[in-house]
């Protein structure tokens, strides 16, 4: 029987593609956004910033994760810490990934478009940086 996209098995596929099962990289970060508004806000942060600065923080991270996991698919397979990952093992397919990274992407977008202009300049500006991320590895 083939995994249909509502099974269980595909979100729990889906969850660790997305490594909300591995929460550091979110407060790493979500902090600077926090303290940094923090900082503007006297110490009051805007609650509302807040919120989009912690939802941003989860679905820009594992958008990165994402587009990690989509570029080495097929050396995370040879290598055991990564093998067992959601591309690497076939638990979900690059095209079910792609979709997941449309749902994130969209999500940021909403997130971005509640912010400033400058704010959104500097979204998109950070996108090269997102997606050059994992070649980074190769080279350092």
């Amino acid at each position: 029987m083939q995994a249909t996209p509502t099974t269980p098995n595909v979100w729990r596929a889906i969850i660790q593609l997305m490594r909300l099962h591995q929460p550091v990289g979110n407060w790493l970060l979500f902090w600077p956004c926090a303290w940094a508004l923090a900082l503007a806000g006297q110490g009051q942060p805007d609650v509302r910033l807040l919120a989009l600065c912690a939802v941003g923080a989860v679905v820009m991270r594992s958008a990165g994760c994402i587009i990690n996991d989509l570029w080495d698919r097929d050396f995370d397979g040879k290598v055991a810490r990564t093998a067992s990952r959601p591309l690497a093992s076939g638990a979900l397919s690059a095209k079910q990934a792609l979709a997941v990274l449309f749902v994130l992407l969209s999500i940021a977008a909403a997130i971005a478009f509640q912010l400033r202009i400058e704010a959104l300049y500097l979204a998109v500006a950070s996108l090269p940086l997102v997606i050059a991320y994992p070649f980074m590895k190769r080279i350092t």
